[in-house]
Formats: structure tokens, C-alpha cells, sequence
């Protein structure tokens, strides 16, 4: 006597399988899906290749080569290159990155406290006060870095109320400002202009991320016998953490590589790296591998700070 058939052998026999012609639909339904996400890609990839990868090419076999603008360029790979302008421009090199740590620094104290009060206080009057933080963008970037020196002039009222206040003094000292009674072509009236430029690029990330805060924690907190402090320190700080980190970036990372305020609001003495480049590439420098060379020296250095600062910011210590 014959055991009787299991079930799936007795399915399998009620069911033909797909034939020849459906496995190769299959196949092909198979290879497009696999295909779609390398289709998706390819623009943004085209794009990287293009824009990013060319270009930084070009700027590193540039910065080795040697000639001068009369005979031509040719790529001799001289890395001493690098040197070469670190020994001729380190301090703008330096310069240019103190500058930009004290705009984010400064920028950061203005916009944890105004993102705060946009974020939880404001109440209808949020969305003007938003308004009023993107407003600048409005204007041109020339003109908004022009208008400084009208408001930082010497015979100015910002300039008279501080002498009033004995603030240009006590800059004197500090070594922001060459003079008692002036603060045009000196590092603060740099880094003021860059404060007002770069803001809106921190208030921006850290007031998203506030908003994202639900109020009941604050509540929570009070009824917890948490002090406001306490509650901003072990609640919405933590919390806003990711934005901070953003905003930080997105002022120091620009920051770094501007040239514009020191141009328009500096002098001889606040001549930042920017400069240097724009003067070698294009200007009355000539030796574009040097201003390449200069070029790749920032982008490194930028590139390497940013990636401690998110490794510093990633860990629990900075919490």
C-alpha cells in the first residue's frame, strides 16, 4: 500500500508553475527594479563629478604646478608649493580662521536666545519676527556689507554713543580697534559685519530645532521644582543640540573663506586669506598655483576642523 501524497506535492501538481515566458518577465521586472535606484542616482552623482570632482581636480594639479603667467603653467608636482605660502601667508591663514571662530562664537550668543524667544515666547508674533530674521536676504550682500561703514563711521552715532560709553577704549585694549575714537578697517568692525551677515544662517537651524520641543517638557520640568535654567540646560539644550551643531557649520564654514567684510570694512591690517587667493588667481598676484595651493590649504584645514567639531559634538561630553 502506497503512502498518500503530501499536501504541497499534490498543490504543486494542481498549480502549473510560471512558465519560460513569465520567468523572463520576472527576470526583467527584477533587473528594472534593481536598476532604478542607480537610475535615481545618476543625477546627483553627474552632478558631484562635474561640479565637485573636476573642479577639485583642477584646483589640486594646479596648486603643483610651476611657470609664471608670461610663459604659461605646466604640472611639475611641486608640492613645496604648499610651503612656499605658508611661509608668505600663514597669518592671514590664521587670521582668517580667528575671525571666523569669533563670528560663530558671537553669532551663537545671539541666536540660542532669540531662537528661544521665537520658538516658546513669541506667540502670534512669531512669524513676523521670523520674517524680520530672513529679511536681510532681501538685500544684496554688497549692499548690506556697505551699509556697515555708514553705521560704523567715525562721526556716526554708534561710534559717538560708544566713545560716550568708554567702549572704544576698553576695544583699544583688547586689540579689536587701532585707535580710541575709531572702529572702521579694524578686526571688530570685521567681525561685525560678518556677525550680521552670517546670522540668519544660526538663528534659522536652532529655532527648527526648537520648534520641534514639546512645550509639555518644560512643564514637566516646573513641576518637577526645576529651575528655568535647569530646565533650558537638561531639556532644550540636549534637545537642541542637532540645530546648534547645523547652525554652527552653516556660519563657520562660509565664514572662513569671506573676503567681502574684510574687503569693504577692514584694512591692510585685517587682510584675511580670501584676499590673498583672489589676488593670486585673478588679481595682481599672478601666480594662480599659489592661490590654488592657498585654496586647498583652507578647504583641508576647514574640512578637518568641522570633522573634530562633529566628533566633539557627537559624543555625550559636550552635552
Amino acid at each position: 500500500m502506497t503512502a498518500p501524497p503530501a499536501a504541497a506535492e499534490v498543490v504543486d501538481e494542481l498549480v502549473p508553475g510560471p512558465t519560460a515566458a513569465e520567468q523572463r518577465a520576472d527576470k526583467r521586472v527584477l533587473r528594472r527594479r534593481a536598476t532604478l535606484p542607480y537610475l535615481l542616482l545618476a543625477p546627483g552623482i553627474i552632478w558631484l563629478v562635474v561640479f565637485f570632482i573636476v573642479p577639485m581636480w583642477s584646483i589640486v594639479s594646479t596648486s603643483v604646478e610651476t611657470g609664471d603667467m608670461d610663459t604659461g603653467f605646466v604640472l611639475s608636482w611641486r608640492w613645496a608649493n604648499f610651503g612656499d605660502v605658508w611661509s608668505q601667508w600663514h597669518q592671514q591663514i590664521i587670521r582668517s580662521l580667528e575671525y571666523s571662530v569669533m563670528c560663530t562664537v558671537f553669532c551663537l550668543i545671539l541666536a540660542l536666545p532669540l531662537a528661544y524667544f521665537i520658538a516658546f515666547k513669541a506667540g502670534r508674533w512669531k512669524n513676523l519676527l521670523m520674517a524680520l530674521v530672513v529679511a536681510p536676504f532681501f538685500t544684496s550682500y554688497l549692499i548690506r556689507t556697505l551699509a556697515w561703514k555708514t553705521i560704523l563711521a567715525d562721526d556716526g552715532w554708534v561710534v559717538h554713543t560708544m566713545n560716550t560709553l568708554h567702549i572704544t577704549p576698553l576695544l583699544s585694549g583688547m586689540g579689536w580697534t587701532y585707535s580710541s575714537n575709531s572702529v572702521l578697517q579694524t578686526p571688530f568692525s570685521v567681525v561685525c559685519g560678518m556677525v550680521y551677515n552670517f546670522l540668519p544662517f544660526t538663528v534659522l537651524p536652532i529655532y527648527t530645532a526648537m520648534e520641534k520641543i514639546d512645550p509639555r517638557l518644560h512643564e514637566a520640568g516646573q513641576d518637577l521644582y526645576a529651575s528655568a535654567w535647569a530646565t533650558f540646560r537638561k531639556v532644550t539644550f540636549p534637545l537642541a543640540l542637532p540645530g546648534i551643531v547645523g547652525g554652527t557649520l552653516l556660519t563657520f564654514i562660509p565664514a572662513v573663506g569671506d573676503y567681502t567684510n574684510a574687503v569693504m570694512l577692514g584694512g591692510p591690517k585685517t587682510k584675511v586669506i580670501g584676499t590673498v587667493i583672489e589676488q593670486q588667481m585673478i588679481g595682481t598676484g599672478g601666480n594662480i598655483p599659489y592661490g590654488a595651493a592657498l585654496s586647498v590649504m583652507l578647504m583641508v584645514g576647514t574640512l578637518v576642523i568641522t570633522l573634530a567639531y562633529i566628533k566633539k559634538a557627537g559624543t555625550e561630553e559636550i552635552v
